[in-house]
């Protein structure tokens, strides 16, 4: 078996020694969707979560990491991060803004560490699934370990 280059993610994981799993899967560029890839780990897609950075109207970028069967709830998502409002950033700031691009955008080891919400249901699974910064690649790790991690709060930020 081929060796699994480590990410920034897996790399800052490894100084705070926290445990995890890389898992690879197939890219398939048309369909860069979590379905995609919860089908190709053939686990549950609401184990396996979607990172999208958002911005403020008063507290700028931040991050919402939630199931991915599911979208945020940009109320919900404003309310928790102590905005008014709040939106998607636009794809092309993406990269410039996190160090990641679509499909590999993790929750951790961003350029800058921005305010992290986390999806309370992570908390029903003894671990979930989140992009390991690159495509292809996806880390297991224990909620209460990402949440250490990332400083991320559990909030309840998806439309139901």
């Amino acid at each position: 078996m081929a060796k699994i280059a480590k990410t920034n993610a897996a790399r800052l994981l490894d100084q705070k020694k926290i445990k995890y799993q890389l898992i690879p899967y197939e890219v398939d560029e048309q369909h860069l969707d979590v379905k995609h890839v919860a089908d190709s780990l053939n686990e549950p897609i609401e184990q396996v979560f979607k990172t999208l950075v958002l911005k403020g109207d008063k507290s700028g970028y931040f991050v919402c990491v939630v199931p991915g069967d599911y979208e945020v709830d940009l109320k919900k998502a404003a309310k928790v991060s102590s905005n008014k409002n709040c939106e998607l950033i636009p794809m092309k700031d993406l990269l410039s803004t996190t160090g990641y691009i679509r499909g590999g955008c993790s929750p951790i080891g961003m350029k800058k560490q921005f305010p992290t919400y986390l999806h309370q249901t992570a908390m029903d699974f003894p671990y979930i699934y989140i992009s390991a910064g690159v495509r292809g690649l996806q880390i297991q790790i224990a909620p209460t370990d990402l949440i250490s991690v990332s400083n991320a709060t559990p909030s309840d930020i998806i439309l139901i």
